[in-house]
């Protein structure tokens, strides 16, 4: 059984950029993408934590990331932004985007920012409470390789697809936390599986023949399988809308996987709305949220969408237990 070893955010924080860094990314690649690993691990998301470092440092060591590039920010109309990532990490595109799209939204009341050449951006939810937080109605999507089969076909076309949304509550943090993607469960939760030596629960997946399966390494040779049926297929395909064709990136039908050395950078994107909503509902959005809130929280066993996060962070202020294998394979890698 393997051990454990509690470190402090700013310890895994500051193992995560060194780690990055020693595999070939600048500082400036390497710090928003660190600084996310750690708040995956306060928040409780731990396959997006610190052991996706392995997988980061090796697509910056086999060239699926450049870890040197300097995203490109354009102001392409009067409320749209467009990043070009250049097949480096997304976080440092998406921060580079984010200093002048939250500006932007509380000058016109409604911004959007595309992100191209991208990559995997971890979880969208901490982009768009990063929005939340400065006041704005924050949506968030981003698209994947291809994972997820039309409903009623068996090939492929769209990726797990996330999509979020974090509504302000006035005070500097986040009232409401949407985070879901178009598939039953994230891939990522697979391949931790698989890791793990574990089968995965029935309705979960399907193998290459569409029929459904329990085991990991059938499930990531297959398709997995879309939240709500046709419906999860369809939001799905909405974020491949907005997040690779509106952003100019490549389709998840041509993306590389994001796990594995294979096929060079997935150039994917993301697309982001920042909303003053505020100045849209006449100053009264405030008090819907707050009244939606208090209508969740008010009864016995529901929980506010983003309530799970804020317990983790709670448990988490004096530290994370981290793996020490997984530690001696970053320390490795350092």
């Amino acid at each position: 059984m393997s051990t454990t070893q509690t470190l402090t955010l700013d310890q895994i924080e500051s193992l995560a950029h060194t780690t990055l860094q020693a595999a070939g990314a600048s500082p400036a690649q390497a710090a928003p993408l660190a600084a996310a690993i750690a708040a995956a691990e306060r928040d409780g998301i731990a396959s997006h934590g610190l052991a996706y470092l392995p997988t980061y440092c090796e697509h910056l060591r086999c060239g699926k990331v450049d870890g040197k590039v300097v995203p490109d920010v354009a102001q392409t109309r009067p409320a749209l932004l467009t990043v070009d990532a250049k097949s480096g990490f997304a976080h440092p595109a998406i921060d580079a985007g984010f200093e002048r799209l939250i500006p932007l939204a509380r000058q016109t009341g409604l911004a959007g920012m595309a992100v191209r050449n991208s990559y995997n951006c971890g979880v969208l939810g901490y982009h768009v409470e990063r929005l939340a937080s400065a006041g704005l109605l924050g949506m968030g999507f981003t698209n994947a390789p291809a994972s997820i089969a039309p409903f009623g076909g068996t090939k492929a076309v769209i990726g797990t697809n996330p999509f979020a949304i974090a509504a302000p509550d006035g005070q500097g943090g986040v009232a409401i936390s949407i985070d879901q993607s178009a598939s039953v469960i994230a891939k990522s939760e697979v391949m931790r599986r698989k890791r793990a030596g574990a089968s995965i629960p029935a309705g979960w997946a399907f193998g290459p023949d569409g029929a459904a399966t329990t085991d990991p390494d059938v499930a990531l040779k297959g398709t997995m399988a879309p939240s709500g049926g046709y419906k999860g297929f369809g939001a799905g395909l909405m974020v491949e809308l907005l997040a690779a064709a509106a952003s100019g990136a490549v389709l998840g039908l041509d993306a590389s996987p994001f796990s594995g050395p294979a096929g060079g950078p997935p150039r994917t994107g993301q697309f982001f709305i920042a909303i003053d909503a505020g100045a849209s509902s006449g100053d009264a959005f405030g008090s819907r949220v707050a009244r939606l809130v208090e209508a969740i929280a008010a009864q016995e066993g529901a929980r506010v969408p983003g309530g799970a996060r804020k317990a983790a962070r709670q448990r988490t202020s004096s530290g994370v237990a981290v793996s020490t294998d997984l530690l001696a394979q970053i320390k490795t890698l350092a």
